[in-house]
C-alpha cells in the first residue's frame, strides 16, 4: 500500500508538540505544506510552537489538552472535523518517561505512565481512526521506543508501555491496510529531548547516577529530534511499519534477533550507562 507523498494540506494531528520530537516534527511537516493541529499539556510551549510553524508559512490550530483524560482527546477529534473537516495524519507522539527498578517503582507510577504512553495512544486511535476509514485514506504514527524493541534493566515500567505501543502498532497496521490506511511505529534510541528532564526517575542510594548525570548523558550523546522528525516524515511517505531510529536502536533490533545472549549482555550494558 503506497504512503502519503505530498504533505500539502494534510490535516496532521500531533500531540506532544510543545517540545521535543513532537515539536521537530510539526515543524518539519509545516516546512512541507502541512495543516498543523498541535496539543500539548503546556500551553506556553504549543504557543511558542505555533510562532515558529506559522514562520513557515503553514496553518496551525493549537489545543491544550491532557491525551490521558479520554473525552479530552474525543473533544479534540470533534474540534478538528469541525474546523478541518478531515484528518490525513496523526501522531501520537505524548509521552512522559519513568526510570527506576521495578522495585522501586509504584503502582501509582506505573498506573501514570501507562495512562499517558498507553492509554493515550490508544485514545487518539479511538477517536480518530473512524473518520480515517470513512474516508478510506490516512496515517497513524506512533511513538514507541528502542525500549519497545528491546527491554533495558532499570526501566520495567517505561518499556512495559513502549512494547505495548509496539504491539498495537503492528496489529492495527493488520487490521487497517484493508482501508488503505497507514500505520508506522517510531522507535527512537537515545534522543536530546525533555522526556529525562520532565519525567520520574527513582535510584537506588548506591546508584553512580542522579538526575542531573542522566540528563547530560542524553545532551551529550542523544541524536537531534530532528532526525526523529525525518524519519517520521519518511514513514509516512513511504509507509513504513516499525521504524527505529539511531544506531543504538538499530544494532539492538538486529542483535536480538542474531544473538540472544548478545542482546541481553548489551541490553544490560546499555541499562548501566543510562541508570
Amino acid at each position: 500500500m503506497p504512503g502519503i507523498k505530498d504533505f500539502r494540506n494534510k490535516v496532521t494531528v500531533i500531540t506532544g508538540a510543545g517540545s521535543g520530537i513532537g515539536r521537530a516534527t510539526a515543524l518539519a511537516f509545516a516546512e512541507k505544506g502541512a495543516d498543523l493541529v498541535i496539543v500539548d499539556k503546556e500551553e506556553d510551549r504549543i504557543a511558542e510552537a505555533a510562532v515558529e510553524i506559522k514562520a513557515r508559512g503553514a496553518h496551525v490550530l493549537t489545543r491544550k489538552m491532557d491525551v490521558s483524560d479520554r473525552a479530552q482527546v474525543e473533544d479534540l477529534a470533534r474540534v478538528v472535523i469541525a474546523e478541518r473537516g478531515k484528518v490525513d495524519i496523526l501522531y501520537n507522539n505524548a509521552g512522559i518517561g519513568v526510570g527506576g527498578g521495578f522495585d522501586c517503582t509504584s503502582l501509582e507510577e506505573w498506573k501514570m505512565i501507562f495512562s499517558i504512553n498507553f492509554w493515550g495512544v490508544l485514545y487518539g486511535i479511538k477517536a480518530f481512526l473512524p473518520h480515517m476509514i470513512e474516508r478510506r485514506y490516512g496515517h497513524i504514527v506512533n511513538t514507541s521506543s528502542l525500549a519497545g524493541l528491546c527491554a533495558i534493566p532499570g526501566m520495567s515500567a517505561y518499556c512495559s508501555t513502549k512494547f505495548a505501543v509496539v504491539g498495537l502498532g503492528e496489529s492495527l497496521r493488520a487490521e487497517v491496510r484493508k482501508y488503505g490506511i497507514g500505520v508506522s511505529t517510531i522507535c527512537p534510541g537515545i534522543i536530546n529531548t525533555r522526556v529525562v528532564a520532565d519525567g520520574c526517575m527513582n535510584l537506588r542510594e548506591e546508584s553512580r547516577a542522579n538526575r542531573q548525570t542522566v540528563i547530560e548523558f542524553y545532551k551529550k550523546f542523544g541524536w537531534p529530534p530532528e532526525r526523529v522528525a525525518k524519519a517520521v516524515l519518511s514513514a509516512v511517505r513511504y509507509n513504513r511499519s516499525v521504524v527505529p531510529v539511531g544506531p543504538e536502536s538499530w544494532i539492538q533490533w538486529f542483535g536480538k534477533r542474531l544473538s540472544q545472549k548478545g542482546y541481553e549482555a548489551a541490553s544490560e550494558l546499555l541499562g548501566r550507562l543510562l541508570m
